[in-house]
């Protein structure tokens, strides 16, 4: 009895180690695998070419879907206000944050608002700060800390005025725990948003896009970065990203207000802008 007792909790104990997986584009993998190992390898393959690669993987569309991301959120002091608190989440290379600090100070004019940088990759931070130190008048504004989104560490609770995530979201191995960890981080009344590629519509332009990612992607990765692999993974993270309605029940799930449908489709869907408000305590 004692022996079969010992079996039964050696067999428990060996399914409670038995490690959860994660997709890493179309592969089953670890979630240590993808969080520690396999997503951090592309993304520093690939940290000094990032703008190319967004630029292959929308046909250079990127720079208008940012540009108006951050029109939507305007951010910056209101008048009366006070300065802001905005937290980019893998943000490394500084892209979304240095257009958030241009339009708060050109469009509201606030030169006090701030933007911290974070993302689990330390090669991608380490570009955002080369470009900081380039000659941008906002390198005292701007700091670039090393963190897990699904944790978010060193972030205090109910701190942050504007959560922003742009194209990251897919890579993080449990999307549900970066959505906690962004609803626990920002104050009541603050903003979540992510702009990030999803389903393209109508099923027609999807074939032919589908066709693109597929076929001409990695081959041009190949051709501009001598990179193939990552950007095989890159295109198969997009297919497995959930839908534009599936994305916003999560966020919905996770404590958050949405506005309307919760998303916004850009380019027929290439792309998307999903949003959300902490609700006031």
């Amino acid at each position: 009895m004692k022996q079969e007792q010992q079996s039964l909790g050696q067999q428990q104990g060996d399914r409670s180690t038995e490690e959860r997986t994660t997709h890493f584009g179309f592969q089953t993998v670890a979630e240590s695998q993808k969080a520690e190992k396999a997503v951090h390898d592309v993304f520093s393959s690939v940290a000094s070419s990032y703008d190319r690669m967004n630029d292959l993987m929308s046909v250079g569309v990127h720079r208008l879907w940012k540009d108006h991301f951050v029109r939507s959120l305007n951010p910056g002091r209101r008048p009366g206000g006070q300065p802001m608190n905005i937290l980019d989440v893998a943000g490394g290379t500084g892209d979304i944050a240095f257009r958030m600090l241009d339009h708060a100070t050109k469009v509201n004019g606030d030169y006090e608002t701030k933007v911290t940088v974070v993302d689990i990759n330390e090669d991608m931070l380490r570009e955002g700060g080369r470009r900081a130190q380039g000659g941008t008048p906002y390198a005292p504004r701007i700091s670039f800390l090393v963190q897990d989104a699904e944790v978010l560490p060193s972030i205090p609770s109910s701190s942050i005025d504007l959560y922003t995530i742009s194209f990251g979201i897919r890579n993080v191995t449990n999307i549900r725990a970066a959505l906690s960890a962004a609803h626990r981080v920002l104050k009541p009344g603050g903003v979540f948003a992510c702009l990030e590629f999803s389903k393209v519509r109508p099923a027609l332009l999807d074939f032919f896009y589908q066709r693109y990612s597929f076929s001409i992607i990695p081959m041009m990765g190949q051709i501009v970065a001598g990179d193939r692999d990552s950007y095989q993974y890159l295109v198969e993270s997009i297919r497995m990203f959930p839908s534009q309605e599936e994305f916003a029940q999560m966020v919905e799930e996770a404590g958050f207000i949405l506005p309307g449908k919760g998303y916004e489709e850009l380019t027929f869907g290439v792309a998307s802008i999903w949003k959300g408000l902490k609700p006031l305590e």
